[in-house]
């Protein structure tokens, strides 16, 4: 079975593929924790495994990975009575040279509300590239501890607002504002916590809650999937009223009040927006707003990208460490991983060119085989020097896999909507980068499922053929040329009712058929 690959003659396009695949090839750790061996992907600021990085790093790992399971197993093994999971797990000396000792360490960030969805989300794309049934089902009581957790706990959940809360902190990142009362950077909530409501969280539960009513439809439980599908529409609504400006999702929603003096939080647009437009908390009317927010900023900015971590940052050393100042780490620094998720945004929301135009900026960013977590807006990359983690790794796998992801679901349009490819949504995009010829293969590492098209548009007799092949039922959703709308839609020569569809100001046809092995698809438009 071939393995996945894309082939546009687009020189920048063509080498992404193999180029975030060397990047995530060295971003394995492998450890034998207590008798387990678990392999997984590091964060690249260090060589513990992290949910957070793992889960996000599986969106590009699941095309080659053959161990999707291990890594989350372990992470459900070691969950505690009462349903919380650990940040990461590693058997590295950590805080080198004064921690030498090669012990297993467990560890959880108390600031940190977003571990039990990321265990969800790092379980459904598991399920998805392998198709396991059984295995699910020995996951469901996990994942329903871990949100019964959240959704309970003092610490975590607002019973107010009925959304789910956290320390002051940036954005998603793990240490909180502290008004000075902690001389270095803080992880611990206690009686003086400045809590909030932060928008990147409660979308991400919104994502988990989404995918438990879809595990429950599949596994034929209709009372359960019911419930997490009205729980998390209810749920979407409570958060889009609180954290919605109007223009973007606000960074901090006070529940305890605090003054920052020297930034306007007003306007701080903070990296979890485009994420909340890509897990669906965000409407379509939302998700322009923010993307043309980001734009808007693009044209001012002095920094090579508008990957902000946060903007505008905070002032300097307000977090209690030195080096974290305007432009650096999750202070604004820039980075791949918001880029990779301003793009998928962008493409599915009528903003196609801006899409592909991250891509060749992230394509030209690592054309010297290096990709790092955070740049400063200058473009000097991430040093040990400059950060406050113990590495710096030059192959960065959390901001390549969200440009990966981007690249297949986003512009090549491939997007598995059940598992192993049975269901899918092709949304070929190529007009967007002025590519008249493309092929592609999206194939999943444990499985060896896969979907697979060509492309080819003839803009003088004004068609576009695709030629499929896979076992799927097929959503199609094709991005035509500007101004344009489809005349005639043919599935293997059998002409099918098909919608034309507009997307801000894209046009696109629509038409569902199955495929069983092969089908040809010829577009006239006009």
């Amino acid at each position: 079975m071939k393995e996945t690959f894309i082939k546009t003659g687009h020189a920048q396009i063509d080498a992404l593929v193999p180029r975030i695949k060397a990047f995530l090839e060295n971003d394995v750790s492998e450890y034998n924790m207590m008798g387990t061996k678990v392999r997984g992907y590091r964060t690249p600021d260090a060589p513990s495994i992290w949910i957070r990085d793992h889960s996000d790093m599986m969106r590009g790992a699941k095309y080659w990975e053959r161990d999707l399971k291990s890594t989350i197993e372990h992470f459900a093994e070691t969950q505690t009575a009462r349903g919380w999971l650990f940040d990461y797990f590693t058997m590295t000396p950590e805080k080198v040279p004064c921690e030498k000792e090669n012990w297993a360490k467990y560890v959880r960030v108390p600031v940190e509300a977003d571990v039990e969805y990321r265990f969800v989300k790092a379980i459904h794309l598991a399920w998805q590239a392998t198709g396991d049934d059984q295995w699910l089902k020995r996951m469901i009581p996990h994942m329903e501890k871990g949100l019964a957790y959240v959704l309970s706990d003092e610490w975590r959940w607002d019973r107010k607002h009925k959304l789910v809360k956290r320390g002051y902190s940036i954005d998603t990142w793990d240490f909180d504002y502290t008004a000075g009362r902690h001389d270095w950077l803080n992880f611990q909530l206690n009686e003086h916590t400045f809590w909030g409501i932060m928008h990147g969280d409660n979308s991400g539960y919104y994502e988990a809650f989404m995918q438990m009513s879809g595990f429950y439809a599949h596994l034929k439980n209709r009372k359960r999937a019911e419930y997490w599908k009205k729980f998390a529409e209810a749920f979407r609504r409570r958060a889009n009223k609180v954290c919605f400006n109007g223009r973007f999702y606000t960074h901090h929603v006070p529940l305890v009040p605090v003054t920052i003096d020297g930034v306007d939080t007003s306007e701080q647009l903070s990296l979890s927006n485009p994420m909340n437009i890509n897990r669906g908390l965000a409407t379509h009317e939302m998700a322009v707003s923010i993307l043309r927010e980001y734009r808007k900023r693009d044209e001012a900015t002095t920094a090579f990208a508008p990957w902000f971590s946060i903007d505008p940052p905070f002032p300097a050393g307000i977090f209690g460490e030195e080096k974290i100042v305007p432009g650096m780490y999750c202070n604004g620094g820039i980075m791949p991983l918001v880029g990779g998720e301003i793009a998928r945004a962008a493409f599915e929301h009528g903003m196609e060119e801006y899409g592909v135009e991250q891509l060749l900026k992230y394509e030209a960013l690592t054309a010297g085989n290096e990709s790092y977590l955070w740049y400063f807006p200058t473009g000097e990359h991430a040093t040990i020097e400059t950060s406050t983690s113990p590495d710096s790794s030059p192959t960065d796998g959390w901001g390549s896999a969200s440009m990966l992801y981007a690249l297949i679901e986003g512009l090549a349009g491939i997007v598995d909507q059940h598992k192993l490819y049975q269901r899918v949504r092709l949304s070929p995009r190529w007009i967007a980068a002025g590519r008249d010829q493309a092929e592609v293969r999206a194939s999943y590492g444990p499985s060896r499922a896969g979907f697979e098209y060509t492309y080819s548009h003839d803009a003088g007799k004004k068609v576009i053929e695709c030629k499929v092949k896979g076992n799927s039922s097929v959503d199609l959703h094709l991005l035509l040329p500007p101004s344009t709308k489809a005349t005639e839609v043919r599935v293997n020569g059998r002409k099918m009712k098909h919608k034309n569809v507009r997307v801000e100001e894209s046009a696109y046809a629509d038409v569902s058929f199955a495929v069983k092995k092969k089908a040809n698809i010829e577009v006239r438009y006009a």
